[in-house]
């Protein structure tokens, strides 16, 4: 349910804020609530049917499924989990993931932040400018940035570390204009009081801009793990070893060939439910502060 409620209060805001307009429509609002609610629950039928097939498979021995009658929980769920986690070492890719996702959550929140603190409170020489050529990086696409990366990163010597999977994702021009938005939101008042009691940027930055911003960071931190946690292409193109892999390559690992050469389909969706665990988590935990931001987002 924390896709609907993202998605019932993201349309509630958008809705206050458009009421005015829209003032001779009250007597259907009854009529466009429901209408909304059957919107966004046929919605997330749809997203969900995929995980709800891949749980029950999860859970067969052989993981074929011909027919929706087959579509029945199993009782392999136990020894599927079990194998995939600590047979086939599936809890060693899940790990590099976590660390690659903290390292550039971290790496992406400092750079972001003070990017952001510089665009909107420092008075630089074309800094709209600049603001405009850090948004003409998001038209870049990752496949095109590929080769140049990939000689890059082997020339210093980074192939098949968390140095390669991690420090070309660190700088992030969706998290700085996010944070941007919300800085500009911040009364002018605060900040002349700021400079007449003599803070400086970075104490401005950790003891005033941090904590308004709480919120908003919690759920840009959210939204950059889930990202970084989905990372496929590139790893797989610059880590050479089994072991230094993340979980989405080590997806690969799980499938295994029996001697009829068919697919084991069961492990592969025991991966994908374990892999969809650690951002399911967040978040549902992080719901309030994820609409926040997407409320920014729509400012």
């Amino acid at each position: 349910m924390i896709i609907f409620s993202i998605f019932a209060a993201v349309v509630q805001r958008t809705r206050e804020r458009t009421r005015p307009i829209f003032n001779q429509f009250d007597n259907d609002t009854n009529g466009d609530q429901v209408r909304i609610h059957l919107l966004a629950i046929a919605s997330i039928f749809i997203i969900i049917l995929p995980i709800i097939v891949a749980i029950i498979v999860s859970t067969k021995e052989s993981g074929i499924v011909t027919s929706v009658t087959e579509l029945v929980p199993g009782t392999s769920g136990s020894a599927n989990y079990q194998r995939a986690v600590f047979e086939l070492g599936f809890w060693r890719f899940m790990l590099n993931s976590f660390i690659m996702s903290m390292i550039i959550v971290v790496g992406k929140l400092f750079v972001s932040l003070l990017a952001a603190l510089a665009i909107v409170y420092y008075r630089l020489p074309y800094k709209n400018l600049i603001f405009l050529f850090i948004l003409f990086t998001l038209l870049l696409p990752v496949p095109v940035r590929f080769v140049p990366l990939y000689r890059l990163a082997v020339d210093i010597g980074w192939n098949n570390s968390f140095l390669a999977i991690t420090v070309p994702y660190i700088a992030s021009a969706t998290t700085v204009f996010i944070l941007r938005q919300h800085f500009l939101s911040i009364s002018e008042s605060l900040v002349e009081t700021a400079k007449i009691d003599g803070v400086g940027p970075i104490r401005f930055l950790t003891s005033v801009l941090i904590p308004m911003s709480r919120g908003i960071l919690i759920g840009v931190s959210v939204i950059m793990f889930v990202f970084a946690w989905n990372q496929y292409l590139w790893p797989l193109v610059i880590i050479d070893t089994e072991g230094q892999q993340v979980a989405q390559v080590g997806l690969n690992i799980l499938r295994g060939q029996a001697s009829s050469g068919e697919v084991a389909w069961s492990m592969v969706m025991t991966g994908s439910v374990l892999t969809l665990v650690p951002p399911l988590a967040l978040l549902i935990i992080f719901r309030n502060a994820l609409i926040e931001t997407f409320t920014i987002q729509q400012k």
